[in-house]
């Protein structure tokens, strides 16, 4: 099997591979980017068709090109994949699709460097590696799901699409405290049919217009560090949400929001802290995702398999990460903000090795 010998190999070419493309590129090191996906942007162009970002064009570049159209507007999510493609594509970055990474170890030699297998067979020989894969990918839904009976429809949020996947025209259930969750709900809800939503009260909620990003940009505030008193503080909270789409949710006739979901019954129905549904003919869990790093076969990670590193960079020389929640700052997972940690991370990198 050939190894192909590489600078540094880049581990996904979404928002957060890009990022750290474009400044190899500026540091002019020689580096290829991989991708599972047919096409640079193709988790974007596969979520929900009414996804929308939650933030204006002009607060959500990557560095170095800036959205085209309206710098006022909400992209779509298939703007933001056509967005992703345009970027890979002006800069003419190096990227290899549809190749999945399936282990990632050190070579154990002189060459202090790693050996990258992807699915399709290819060996790669790297100095540096970049893990860029995005925030945790794996979906996750509570340990009460299995309690429900096989007619009961379940998806992830991550395969959810449009309400015609969903058969029958009876309650249907969306659980989750996120913006996702309040967008599937109100997609679903625009059938008619009932939908019960599994929302925690507590959540908070913030008005998503031009001043209020004007105000997070300017006051500093999603470039707060994880490693301060406030920034841990911060990072503990639940996310808030967009007060605009949990206002549209409400004014549905067919909407009920049953609280935070507490557990499931083997009649079909979901308990909340409000009140239980009636049998169900679906649930959609928004409830995120997990890591998944396993093919990781470097001792750089929790008991509970996050990795373990300093704003990006591990104990493994040469090895990095971009895109995870709260990298360092809250805006590290956010296609406006991944940006800076790829600065900083691969100005480290360079430095190091």
């Amino acid at each position: 099997m050939q190894t192909k010998q590489v600078d540094t190999l880049v581990i996904g070419a979404g928002q957060a591979g890009l990022a750290a493309a474009y400044y190899l590129q500026q540091h002019r090191v020689k580096f290829v980017l991989l991708d599972e996906r047919p096409a640079v942007g193709d988790v974007w162009a596969s979520r929900f068709g009414a996804l929308r970002l939650f933030s204006p064009a002009w607060a959500s570049g990557l560095p170095g090109f800036p959205w085209p159209g309206p710098a006022l507007h909400y992209p779509t999510k298939d703007e933001a994949a056509a967005y992703l493609q345009a970027y890979a594509n002006h800069f003419r970055f190096p990227v290899q699709l549809g190749e999945r990474a399936v282990q990632v170890t050190a070579t154990n030699d002189a060459s202090g460097s790693y050996r990258v297998e992807t699915a399709a067979g290819t060996v790669y020989q790297a100095r540096r590696v970049v893990v860029s894969t995005g925030a945790y990918s794996t979906p996750k839904q509570p340990a009460f799901a299995s309690a429900l009976p096989p007619q009961v429809q379940q998806f992830h949020s991550s395969h959810y699409h449009q309400p015609s996947q969903i058969s029958g025209a009876g309650p249907v259930a969306v659980v989750g405290s996120g913006n996702s969750a309040l967008q599937i709900a109100a997609d679903l809800a625009t059938t008619g049919r009932p939908v019960f939503v599994a929302f925690d009260d507590k959540t908070g909620a913030f008005p998503n217009n031009q001043l209020t990003w004007v105000l997070l940009k300017k006051s500093g505030f999603l470039r707060i560090p994880r490693a301060t008193r406030l920034g841990r503080h911060i990072m503990h909270q639940s996310e808030p949400v967009v007060r605009g789409d949990l206002q549209r949710l409400k004014q549905f006739s067919n909407v009920q929001l049953i609280g935070r979901a507490t557990g499931a019954t083997t009649a079909g129905a979901l308990q909340g802290r409000r009140q239980n549904t009636p049998p169900l003919e679906a649930v959609v869990w928004a409830t995120g995702f997990k890591p998944d790093f396993q093919w990781i076969k470097l001792p750089i990670f929790e008991p509970d398999g996050t990795p373990r590193h300093q704003r990006g960079l591990t104990a493994a020389p040469g090895v990095a990460f971009l895109g995870l929640p709260w990298l360092s700052t809250r805006s590290s997972a956010l296609m406006g903000g991944v940006g800076a940690d790829a600065c900083y991370v691969v100005d480290h990198l360079l430095k190091s090795t």
